[in-house]
């Protein structure tokens, strides 16, 4: 089953988010994926921390010009998971990730978040 809800981001934005439990694998319960935000179950879409998560990467695809942020994103987790020879924590380490968990509760990042602001994250 799939579900569609349509939330005003701000005045002159709209987020996407679908409810599509079968995209999932083991714990991953969201993803973004421009301009959607899928999440795996109804519930989650009153989880304001991981909307918030989604709406970072959303923010990143989109002054990536979303190609780009995608081909980024695999290469850094190929690069990450060949040098810590762990694929979880790879993911965990990519810095598009690391921007998006370090800022998941401040429900204002993205009204002051600087361009490019996961570069902060890829060397640390």
């Amino acid at each position: 089953m799939l579900c569609l809800y349509i939330c005003k981001e701000s005045f002159d934005t709209f987020q996407v988010i679908l409810v599509f439990k079968h995209v999932f694998y083991k714990n991953y319960v969201g993803l973004s994926l421009w301009p959607f935000i899928i999440l795996k179950e109804d519930s989650l879409k009153d989880d304001e921390v991981l909307i918030n998560h989604e709406r970072i990467h959303l923010r990143q695809q989109r002054e990536l010009l979303i190609l780009p942020f995608y081909i980024l994103y695999i290469s850094e987790w190929l690069l990450r998971t060949l040098l810590y020879l762990d694929s979880y924590r790879a993911y965990q380490n990519i810095s598009f990730e690391r921007e998006a968990y370090a800022h998941e509760k401040d429900m204002q990042y993205l009204e002051k978040r600087k361009t490019f602001g996961f570069l902060r994250y890829l060397t640390r």
